[in-house]
């Protein structure tokens, strides 16, 4: 299982696979060339590599359906509006926007990060008591670590933290 956030920056077309990548990807990153879409039933194919699984989970249901029915793609601008795209950019910017946004993420205690992102994803096949219970969980694991006594002590003595990730 992958414990490290990955952001996907798409700076063109995305298409069948290309929107499957993106969609594995826990963060995306566009820019305004960019487009989205699963075309496979153009070809009388299915987007079976987690198209069809992942993109009603990012859009509303009604446009993933549409856009998995029609083959037709959605712009940059649509999959950032309906919450699909994390960072609209102009072109040529994708890369430089998902590194900065990778860096906010690398400032973050590197076990309280892979904690929460295992806990967020849990969550989406839970309860709400059964995903508190897990997060609860998720806690107990990090309260040995260095990183947990390092972030309040810093907070205390009004300095960034040192993460070592132990």
């Amino acid at each position: 299982e992958r414990i490290k956030p990955l952001i996907a920056a798409v700076d063109g077309p995305a298409l069948a696979g290309g929107t499957e990548l993106a969609l594995a990807c826990d963060l995306i990153v566009a820019s305004t060339a960019a487009r989205f879409g699963l075309p496979e039933v153009k070809r009388s194919l299915i987007a079976s590599a987690g198209g069809l699984v992942r993109l009603p989970r990012v859009l509303p249901k009604n446009i993933a359906m549409q856009m998995a029915l029609t083959g037709e793609p959605i712009s940059a601008e649509e999959a950032y509006r309906f919450g699909m795209v994390n960072a609209l950019v102009e072109p040529g910017e994708a890369l430089e926007e998902a590194i900065s946004l990778a860096g906010k993420i690398n400032e973050n205690a590197p076990l309280a990060v892979r904690s929460t992102r295992r806990s967020l994803l849990e969550s989406l096949t839970l309860n709400d008591h059964d995903g508190m219970k897990f997060a609860i969980e998720e806690t107990a694991a990090l309260i040995g670590s260095e990183d947990y006594k390092e972030g309040p002590l810093a907070f205390i003595e009004k300095r960034l933290p040192v993460w070592k990730g132990k």
